[in-house]
């Protein structure tokens, strides 16, 4: 009962705030991480009246439903897209994700080098912080083209493209940490190599099954007199798709999203595709996203703001900066107007449970504990909470104001 007093008061928020920012002219999801930040700070200063709510970033039943926040939307992005408008995307995307990924990582691995206290761990803290800031969180900047409804627009497959490519390098990233964190040496080429054929073999298996078994399959779904059974099969073939992820090490969200992108209109008639879709929207929309940005803000410890705010604003604007230069730069390189450069670099700053799960490993390998305490060494678990909640925060802000003077102005091109 406790899990559905959790969800009831979640939804209540997050729908409210919701509409308060709709009503002001923001996407909903700007309201929704708003309303999550607040129960996280009402909770720790009231954990004695809210004993349910306080456990909350620690309980397995919620951290399962905000995993299927994160399926469901990239489920629904995977529906929105067309493959081969995202396939004309991809050459630039790779450039644009690299750039993304290696300009924040240097400059989030500097910080660290600067601002922690010389330690045995001071290599492993630096390393924790640019990965941290590395790394796009593909579900939130999923989440905010939908809310903007820009996610099939020449600058969204851009971004969705190159999010994806980084989660993908984001996985030798989180291996390199994890290698330092627990042998304090760098994993050898072998490991990498290794953690790249399995790669391979995922899009090897992947790929084929969308293209060829999945249409023969639409075909025969139709069929059947069942209630529902094309959205089933929509469920369980990314549920296939991201078990067989996982079992090679890869986020379970690319699965998630190549089962969309591979349920395209000829697989099942227009008009089954088109309730299906209707049908992901709502559940995706009216329940798990709201839930899933939520989370996001519960993270939140206000203190840590007060603690160290010029360590943390740092933080904030190198990876801001990062992203921005380092996503928007190959954007204009490859071809793009300047408008949709900015937007790209802005769509990939987005941050969120990744780095929540990054911050996690580097907890539980004890990489914050060391016999001289320090406060900035004690708010780095903060830092990157505050960093993920504040790019998150000004991502739809941004695009939107871009969108508005013209960025990608074709909007969703046939």
């Amino acid at each position: 009962m406790e899990i559905l007093y959790v969800l009831l008061v979640l939804l209540i928020a997050t729908r409210t705030f919701g509409e308060i920012a709709v009503r002001i002219g923001q996407p909903a999801l700007v309201g929704e991480l708003l309303a999550g930040v607040l129960i996280g700070v009402v909770v720790t200063q009231h954990a004695g009246i809210f004993p349910v709510l306080a456990d909350l970033p620690e309980s397995r039943v919620f951290g399962a439903i905000t995993d299927l926040g994160i399926f469901f939307l990239m489920l629904m992005a995977g529906l929105e897209l067309r493959p081969r408008k995202l396939a004309e995307a991809s050459g630039l995307a790779v450039v644009v994700a690299i750039g993304g990924l290696a300009l924040p990582l240097a400059t989030g691995i500097a910080v660290g080098w600067w601002w922690l206290p010389a330690s045995e761990l001071h290599t492993a803290q630096s390393l924790f912080l640019g990965v941290a800031l590395a790394i796009t969180a593909v579900p939130v900047s999923v989440g905010v083209l939908l809310s903007l409804g820009r996610l099939d627009s020449p600058v969204g497959r851009v971004i969705v493209s190159a999010a994806l490519v980084d989660d993908v390098l984001s996985l030798l990233l989180l291996a390199l940490l994890t290698a330092v964190l627990q042998t304090g040496s760098i994993p050898d080429v072998g490991a990498i190599l290794a953690l790249l054929g399995k790669v391979a073999l995922y899009f090897a298996i992947a790929v084929p099954a969308g293209l060829y078994v999945f249409p023969w399959l639409g075909r025969r779904i139709v069929a059947l007199q069942g209630d529902e059974f094309e959205f089933s099969f929509l469920v369980l073939a990314g549920l296939a798709y991201s078990v067989l992820a996982e079992a090679l090490s890869i986020h379970f969200l690319i699965g998630a999203f190549l089962a969309g992108l591979f349920f395209v209109r000829r697989t099942i008639d227009e008009a089954t595709y088109d309730d299906v879709f209707a049908k992901v929207s709502a559940l995706t929309h009216g329940f798990f996203a709201p839930v899933f940005f939520a989370s996001i803000g519960i993270h939140l410890e206000g203190g840590a703001i007060l603690e160290t705010p010029a360590f943390l604003a740092t933080l904030v604007l190198v990876a801001t900066a990062g992203k921005v230069v380092g996503a928007g730069v190959p954007a204009r390189l490859g071809g793009m107007s300047p408008s949709d450069a900015l937007a790209v670099g802005v769509g990939m700053n987005a941050r969120g449970a990744v780095e929540l799960i990054v911050a996690d490993v580097a907890f539980r390998a004890g990489l914050f504990a060391q016999p001289e305490s320090s406060p900035i060494v004690d708010s780095l678990y903060s830092g990157v909470v505050v960093t993920a909640i504040a790019t998150t925060l000004a991502t739809p802000i941004g695009l939107k104001a871009l969108f508005r003077r013209g960025a990608s102005r074709a909007g969703n091109d046939p």
